[in-house]
C-alpha cells in the first residue's frame, strides 16, 4: 500500500472568503465542505505554507477577502 502525501487546497465561499483545507477533505466530485459551499477552487498545494503564500496572492489580487 502506498502512502499518499498531504495536500492543499485553498476553496472559495459565496461570501468571498477564502480558506485552506486538507485535500481529504475536498474531491473533484464534491462540492460542500463541512456544510459550506465553494464557488471556487485552488490547488493542489504540496504543503500548507505554499498553500497560505497563495492565499495572501488571492487577497492580494481582489479574489479573496480576509477572515
Amino acid at each position: 500500500m502506498t502512502e499518499r502525501s498531504q495536500t492543499w487546497h485553498i476553496v472559495k465561499q459565496p461570501q468571498g472568503i477564502c480558506e485552506i483545507v486538507p485535500s481529504e477533505q475536498i474531491t473533484e466530485d464534491n462540492q460542500e465542505i463541512n456544510n459550506l459551499e465553494i464557488t471556487e477552487k485552488w490547488g493542489p498545494f504540496t504543503s500548507q505554507g505554499d498553500a497560505i503564500a497563495r492565499r495572501i496572492g488571492l487577497i492580494r489580487a481582489g479574489k479573496c477577502q480576509p477572515q
